[in-house]
């Protein structure tokens, strides 16, 4: 790694890989300075337009460069990556390098990149209860979730407390409102073909979409991104909530108290919380400072 030197006298280092020689803006992330071109982060980042402009002699050299803080230098490499690498590399499949790019694109308002980067994790395969989490944080699209949904309603097994304490009450009640429902159209096909009690309960899933629309309030029409649909209480079927009170439903039950911790998701161990560390530490240089991670 290259250093910067006054009389002899080491001092700051140079990233590796993105000190760039025709660089026209210098940044000292988790004391490494980091020199690139200002373009990028004028083209789109309301955030990074509002905060060089109000100090503009600050990222002019090493010397006076533009303190970034509340992320590491890693994790800014890898923002910098997304535009500096060809494209045939941007098919990494580390869900760890997504997150971070979610996070820091979200953060500055990098909204091109978050859209990338929410593609990206559509291509991956993710466990369902980790995906509506991640989904939730960052208020990406839920339509986007559907098929995590439909997983949900129909998988054996039920979900487990913890489960249910990650996704959150609301998402919980819903699955469950859309399973039960989706049941119990179920049950009444089955008794229109046959009268045998032994005959299959097969549930429709065109159906049991629109049963997931109308409880998590989609737009059928959502595009991708991250846009996310209305935030209210899963709304439910008048009718249906009447024929719930006049009987118990059938449907097997969504959580499951009886499930360990052994179902723990990989989610608090794999996301980025690198961005959230070294908060504290600064560089030497005397640039402004910026902490986005309130």
């Amino acid at each position: 790694m290259d250093t910067n030197t006054y009389n002899g006298v080491s001092r700051v280092p140079h990233h590796p890989e993105f000190y760039l020689e025709d660089g026209n803006i210098t940044f000292l992330v988790d004391n490494t300075l980091f020199c690139v071109h200002r373009f990028f982060f004028q083209r789109e980042s309301q955030v990074f337009i509002r905060e060089l402009s109000q100090a503009p002699r600050d990222g002019i050299s090493d010397d006076n460069p533009f303190q970034v803080e509340g992320v590491t230098s890693v994790d800014f490499a890898t923002l910098l990556w997304v535009w500096y690498s060809p494209k045939y590399r941007l098919d990494r499949t580390s869900l760890e390098t997504w997150l971070v790019v979610l996070e820091l694109s979200t953060r500055w308002q990098f909204l091109e990149m978050k859209k990338l980067a929410i593609e990206r994790l559509q291509s991956l395969k993710i466990d369902p209860i980790e995906k509506i989490i991640i989904y939730n944080k960052y208020e990406i699209d839920r339509s986007l979730l559907l098929p995590e949904y439909k997983h949900l309603c129909t998988r054996e097994g039920q979900m487990s407390i913890e489960e249910g304490e990650k996704v959150g009450m609301l998402t919980v009640l819903a699955i469950h409102q859309a399973r039960d429902r989706a049941y119990k159209s179920a049950v009444a096909k089955r008794r229109q073909r046959t009268t045998s009690a032994d005959a299959d309960v097969v549930i429709d899933e065109e159906e049991l979409e629109q049963i997931l629309r109308d409880v998590f309030n989609l737009n059928r029409d959502s595009a991708t991104g991250s846009r996310r649909a209305g935030a209210r209480a899963p709304l439910g079927d008048t009718n249906q909530q009447g024929a719930q009170t006049q009987g118990r439903s059938n449907a097997p039950p969504i959580v499951d108290a009886s499930r360990s911790d052994a179902s723990r998701t990989r989610f608090e161990s794999s996301r980025p919380g690198s961005s959230s560390q070294n908060t504290d530490r600064r560089g030497d240089g005397t640039g402004t400072s910026m902490d986005r991670t309130r």
